[in-house]
C-alpha cells in the first residue's frame, strides 16, 4: 500500500514565551572569560550545566565535609599517578582536605619508583617479547622487602611501602604519595590483584605475605569508609574495577556492623565512565539519602581543577 505524506495544515502550535525550557541565558549560561581571572572567577564564569555543574557541587560537598569534620577519601587508579598529579594530591593532603587514599597494586608500584629515580611508565611493546618486561630489579626487591618487612610488624601494605621510602631516604620521595600519607599520618591502603603487577615476576614475591598486607588494608580501608556517613566523600578517579568491588565490599562490612553509612556523597572521575565506578561507587552506595556523581574527563586536567576549586573555597 502506498502512503500519501500526511497533511500538516491541521496542526495546532502555541506562542514560544508559554514553553518551560530547560536552558535559561538568564540561569545557566557561562560567564564572559577574562585575562587574570583568578580561580573563583573562573568557576563562577562555568556554565550552570551538565559536568561544570557537577564539578561544582563536588567541590561543594567537599569543602562541607572537611568544614564538618568528616572524612574524604581518594581512592586512584595507576594511571593517576603516571599522570603527574602527585603534587595535586600533595597539596590537597597537606591541606587537610584528602583525609585517607586507597590505591591499587600498579599505584604503588609507579609511586615507589618515582621515589626512588624520579621517574615511572615502561614502555611495555618494546620489552614484552624480549622477557624483561617488569623486571626492573630494584622494583620488585624493594616493595617485597618492604611488604615483608611491614607485615612482620603488623602493617598494611600502603604504610609498608611509605615507611620504606622514608627510612631509605629514596632521592625523590618528596613526590610520594606513599610518603606523604605516612607522614601525615593519614590511612593509605593497596589493593592487590595477585598477578596483576609486576613485582609479583620476581623471585622474592610471596603471595601470602603480599596477600596479609592487602588484606590488613582492606579492614582499614572497611574502618575508614565506617565514618563516611552525615556528611563524608568517597571520590573514585581512575579506577574502573578493582577499587569499586573494593569500597562495595567495605561499605557492606560496615552496614554489618551497624555503622551508620548514608547521607553522604561519591563521585566517579575518569575519561569514560564504566559499569562498576557506575553500578559499586555512584548508584548502589547512594541509593539511600546519599548522592552519587560522575565527572567525565582526564585526570590531568580534571585534578588539578577541582583541587583549586577546593582549596581556593577553604581558603
Amino acid at each position: 500500500m502506498k502512503y500519501r505524506p500526511i497533511d500538516l495544515s491541521g496542526v495546532k502550535t502555541y506562542p514560544l514565551g508559554e514553553r518551560q525550557n530547560k536552558v535559561t541565558v538568564a540561569e545557566h549560561f557561562a560567564r564572559p572569560v577574562s585575562a587574570g581571572m583568578g580561580v573563583a572567577d573562573l568557576l563562577a564564569a562555568l556554565p550552570d550545566q551538565l559536568g561544570s555543574r557537577d564539578l561544582l557541587r563536588v567541590i561543594d560537598v567537599v569543602v562541607a565535609a572537611r568544614t564538618k569534620g568528616k572524612p574524604v577519601v581518594m581512592a586512584m587508579g595507576a594511571h593517576v599517578l603516571k599522570c603527574g598529579l602527585q603534587p595535586v594530591l600533595k597539596s590537597l593532603i597537606e591541606a587537610d582536605v584528602i583525609t585517607a587514599v586507597a590505591l591499587n597494586g600498579a599505584g604503588a608500584v609507579h609511586d615507589y619508583e618515582l621515589s626512588l629515580i624520579g621517574a615511572t611508565s615502561e614502555d611495555v611493546g618494546a620489552v614484552l617479547h624480549c622477557g624483561t618486561f617488569g623486571m626492573a630489579e630494584e622494583t620488585g626487591r624493594d616493595i617485597n622487602r618492604a611488604v615483608r618487612e611491614g607485615v612482620a610488624a603488623g602493617l598494611g601494605f600502603g604504610e609498608s611501602v611509605g615507611r620504606f621510602i622514608i627510612a631509605r631516604q629514596n632521592p625523590c620521595r618528596e613526590y610520594s604519595l606513599l610518603a606523604t600519607c605516612v607522614e601525615r599520618e593519614i590511612p593509605v591502603t593497596v589493593h592487590v590483584a595477585l598477578g596483576t603487577d609486576i613485582i609479583h615476576q620476581h623471585p622474592t614475591a610471596d603471595g601470602a605475605v603480599i596477600g596479609q598486607a592487602s588484606y590488613t588494608d582492606f579492614r582499614i580501608l572497611a574502618s575508614v569508609v565506617a565514618e563516611l556517613g552525615d556528611g563524608g566523600v568517597y571520590l573514585n578517579v581512575g579506577s574502573a574495577v578493582l577499587l569499586p568491588e573494593v569500597f562495595l565490599k567495605a561499605l557492606s562490612i560496615a552496614q554489618n556492623l551497624g555503622h551508620h553509612v548514608d547521607h553522604f556523597t561519591t563521585a566517579n572521575f575518569d575519561m569514560q565512565q564504566h559499569y562498576r565506578p557506575l553500578q559499586n561507587v555512584v548508584k548502589r552506595p547512594t541509593s539511600g539519602q546519599s548522592r552519587g556523581y560522575t565527572i567525565t574527563g582526564h585526570h590531568e586536567i580534571m585534578l588539578p581543577l577541582l583541587a583549586a576549586g577546593i582549596l581556593d573555597r577553604l581558603r
